[in-house]
């Protein structure tokens, strides 16, 4: 399955981590990217790396960029995780040893929310039957 261009996006980042981004651009520089860590040493979270510290490879899907890094997402996790939207957030205290924001006493956070059927067609063009889509609740 291929993302179509111009939908919905699969990963995003709430203000506070946007803004831990930004200090990071501004100590390491601008070429920062991301990887979704699948659990081992530094569990499940966003690690973010300076460029040549991680390898990106055929193994990898891009989900695309947070504060104008890119996103990558290993691509059997990937498989377990193609039906919901990644939400990068920061929590205070130390996350996992190999990324960046360690010093600064804060760490990157995933989150997750299950896309719509609406945004899987969107996506993917349909739902696949491999994932089922949960409804969003209805604002009043």
């Amino acid at each position: 399955m291929t993302q179509k261009a111009d939908t919905v996006p699969k990963v995003i980042a709430t203000v506070a981590a946007l803004e831990l981004v930004a200090l990071l651009q501004s100590k390491y520089g601008k070429d920062l990217m991301f990887h979704q860590s699948g659990g081992c040493c530094d569990n499940s979270a966003a690690n973010c790396f300076l460029p040549g510290e991680i390898t990106i490879g055929a193994g990898d899907v891009y989900l695309g960029d947070i504060g104008g890094c890119p996103f990558y997402i290993g691509k059997a996790q990937y498989q377990y995780w193609k039906h919901t939207q990644l939400i990068i957030d920061v929590i205070e205290g130390h996350g996992g040893t190999f990324s960046l924001e360690g010093p600064e006493g804060k760490a990157f956070h995933t989150r997750s929310r299950v896309f719509t059927e609406d945004e899987l067609r969107e996506l993917f063009g349909e739902a696949p039957a491999d994932i089922v889509a949960c409804p969003l609740p209805a604002v009043d």
